[in-house]
């Protein structure tokens, strides 16, 4: 009897232990399945798909806030990240401003609906390739790359790299063409380019008013005399041997018959190009920057400058100091920097001596013409 009892205690011992390794495993088993359903939800719902975050779909769809972007202000005001939404197909999402009143796109940035100025307002607050506000139309060897560059310093101006030439060269490809040119800016920045040929192109003017006629325009001038010289030793240096100068401005070598389709000196009649654009242009929507002034007090004229173009008077004479070799001023970033930028070797570069009997006759070549421009400019330029 003794050894019954003794069995059925062991078994029962047996079948309790049992019962909790079973209980363990049970729970253990539920703990898995539980984890492999939620994982499975986070890979297979739309909301999480890694193709929504792929280089070809979610990042094309943000604003582009790269390096450029100094207004921090827009990303905050963006409303951070367009919102995935599950449920909705994964070429469509939803864009908010400041994380409300969503607004459905899709991946080519179409509206389901035919208006819808929400969205146009975000698109707008993002960084986009826009027309210029303003050109620098000419002169060409009159300061142009300089007043470019030192407008760059500027936080709110951005410029296109190498010269459009769409208003005279390219204007058969269209505006989109020409937009895709531009460098990418926000809504409070302003867009430049520079073409110093558009001020001698007789169709430039009313294509850009076509364009936009609310168009600023920049026009540096200086001494037609230097500008001329300066023209020519720019040319000697591209193309090597080339005729003299006198050879080049002058019938059968008398000064006394200035050659006026030479190109050279023709981009020097100021007034009679002016006439071109003032048939299109007011007078008040061309700045004229004095082209010698520039470089000897840079910072006077970039502060007309700025205030032509409604910019704060960010850049000022503190900003600027003398290549001393080249007698060209350079222009810093910051105030604070101990070094700033130059323009190239070709700024500055030695004029050829000219005789004086050659300078004479170009003077008075050019002075009627510059006394015409000085009155309808209100400008005295002080050409001798």
């Amino acid at each position: 009897m003794e050894m019954v009892g003794v069995s059925v205690s062991k078994t029962i011992r047996k079948f309790r232990r049992k019962s909790w390794c079973k209980l363990i495993s049970s729970g253990f088993l539920l703990i898995i399945l539980c984890f492999l359903s939620v994982k499975s939800q986070l890979l297979y719902r739309e909301t999480w798909s890694p193709t929504r975050y792929s280089s070809s779909s979610f990042y094309l769809r943000l604003p582009e806030l790269g390096h450029n972007n100094r207004n921090l202000q827009n990303i905050v005001l963006y409303g951070g990240v367009r919102h995935g939404k599950p449920g909705v197909p994964s070429d469509k999402l939803y864009v908010f401003e400041n994380t409300r009143n969503p607004t459905l796109v899709t991946d080519q940035g179409k509206v389901n609906r035919k208006t819808d100025s929400l969205y146009l307002k975000n698109m707008e607050i993002g960084r986009n390739r826009r027309l210029p506000q303003a050109i620098i139309i000419g002169v060409k060897k009159g300061g142009t790359r300089a007043l470019l560059e030192f407008l760059r310093v500027h936080p709110d101006v951005l410029a296109t790299g190498p010269e459009p030439h769409f208003f005279d060269k390219h204007y058969h490809r269209g505006l989109e063409w020409y937009r895709s040119l531009m460098p990418e800016t926000l809504p409070n920045q302003l867009t430049i380019e520079k073409t110093p040929s558009y001020f001698v192109t007789k169709e430039v003017p009313a294509r850009i008013w076509k364009m936009s006629n609310s168009t600023k325009l920049l026009l540096v001038v200086r001494d037609p005399v230097t500008r001329a010289i300066s023209d020519y030793t720019q040319i000697r240096s591209k193309h090597g041997k080339i005729k003299s100068f006198e050879s080049s401005a002058f019938l059968h070598n008398d000064t006394s018959q200035i050659n006026v389709s030479w190109i050279v000196l023709r981009i020097g009649l100021y007034i009679k190009h002016l006439e071109n654009w003032l048939s299109v242009f007011p007078l008040e929507q061309i700045h004229f920057v004095h082209g010698e002034n520039l470089v000897t007090n840079p910072g006077e004229e970039m502060s007309k400058v700025q205030k032509f173009l409604n910019l704060k008077p960010v850049i000022t004479e503190k900003h600027f100091f003398i290549n001393k070799s080249r007698g060209f001023p350079c222009i810093k970033k910051k105030i604070s920097n101990k070094r700033g930028h130059c323009l190239d070797e070709s700024k500055g570069r030695k004029h050829p001596d000219l005789p004086a009997n050659v300078m004479a006759s170009l003077r008075r070549f050019y002075r009627p013409f510059n006394e015409r421009f000085y009155q309808v400019t209100n400008i005295n330029f002080n050409w001798t």
